[in-house]
């Protein structure tokens, strides 16, 4: 469950802490430790509470997970949960961070399908210069859970741009409904992740809370932007999403159209001679043509050149 506990000192790795030991590092000015947990149990949990002193409804939060994306505040603690996104398999499968941030204490809490944050805290750890504390952490953290979304939203779009290409370039099939409005599902997925980092940020960034230093604020606004360049993505995509929609059931009634048109040709082509069969199938005592040689011939050829007329309109005018 613990994937590494470590103590920070200016900005260095100082070396490896025990879960036993972290209180004796809280007391050292200038310190701070940085704890990464994956999928902890509630014992792990409550011995994490009782070393850093974190409230009751965050660890509940932080065990149970399933959690909106939100940040939050408990006396001299900083709680923040984010969602987590990823393809796998063509879909997008989604996890969760919790984040408890102090002035001299960092815990992350993942839950479900999410990246490692190895990379992370080694990319921290070569930038000691900015690693002054527990607040660059949480940025770098968050920094990278947000690059995640690029590729994910750019797999969406592809899965969008063969979808378009189905409807106007091949055939009508019936699962293309079926697979825009899979689609339109992910894409709402992503936005209620997404579209909460916005007003997180904007509260990281504000000069009344003092979880952040000062030199650490504007690095935040890097998110932000990101953030919002990534809503507007998911919104342009819901919005083709919808176009394409309307576009594949236009088709589909055009298609329908098309095969109503020519049904109807061929019923008005085989209606002629079934009409003029009609009229010898009658039990009149006094038709004229019955007496005559040519009748017979006469009459099929009458509706041979009939129905070649018609078949000729017909096909001029796209009916056939």
């Amino acid at each position: 469950m613990i994937v590494d506990c470590a103590e920070y000192y200016e900005g260095k790795r100082v070396s490896k802490v025990e879960i036993t030991h972290i209180n004796e590092v809280l007391k050292k000015p200038n310190h701070f430790v940085w704890i990464g947990l994956q999928e902890p149990d509630e014992e792990m949990l409550k011995t994490i509470q009782k070393e850093f002193g974190l409230h009751d409804l965050a660890i509940e939060d932080a065990l149970r997970a399933h959690q909106r994306p939100k940040i939050e505040t408990y006396a001299d603690t900083l709680f923040v949960v984010l969602r987590t996104v990823q393809m796998k398999d063509g879909h997008v499968d989604l996890g969760e961070t919790h984040f408890f941030v102090g002035h001299n204490f960092i815990v992350t809490v993942r839950h479900g399908s999410s990246i490692a944050y190895v990379d992370v805290r080694t990319r921290c750890e070569s930038t000691p210069h900015l690693l002054r504390g527990p607040a660059f952490a949480l940025y770098a953290l968050m920094d990278a859970i947000v690059d995640q979304y690029f590729p994910v939203i750019n797999a969406l779009e592809d899965d969008l741009t063969a979808i378009e290409e189905n409807i106007f370039h091949e055939k009508l099939r019936r699962d293309n409904t079926a697979k825009i409005y899979y689609l339109k599902r992910q894409l709402l997925d992503v936005k209620r992740s997404v579209s909460p980092l916005i007003d997180i940020c904007n509260r990281l960034m504000r000069f009344d809370l003092n979880f952040i230093d000062q030199e650490t604020k504007p690095y935040f606004r890097d998110i932000y932007d990101h953030s919002v360049r990534i809503n507007e993505m998911v919104d342009n995509s819901r919005e083709l999403l919808s176009a394409a929609l309307e576009a594949n059931l236009s088709m589909v009634s055009i298609s329908q159209n098309e095969i109503a048109k020519r049904f109807a040709g061929w019923a008005a082509l085989i209606g002629v001679p079934t009409m003029i069969a009609g009229f010898y199938g009658m039990n009149f005592t006094y038709m004229p043509e019955l007496q005559w040689a040519w009748s017979y011939p006469m009459v099929i050829a009458f509706t041979i050149a009939i129905c070649l007329f018609l078949y000729m309109r017909f096909k001029k005018s796209g009916w056939l």
